[in-house]
């Protein structure tokens, strides 16, 4: 199996997993610790 990696002019990564949120309204959707580990697993 190859792995795909992506070129800008300075980086190249590998995206396996997109991440999109699709909000209605403009108000919080992930409150305590649940956006601490989000942002953990983000970074």
């Amino acid at each position: 199996m190859t792995t795909q990696f992506k070129r800008l002019s300075h980086s190249i990564y590998e995206c396996k997993y997109p991440i999109v949120f699709c909000r209605k309204y403009r108000y919080r959707i992930l409150y305590g610790e649940v956006v601490e580990f989000t942002e953990g697993e983000i970074r």
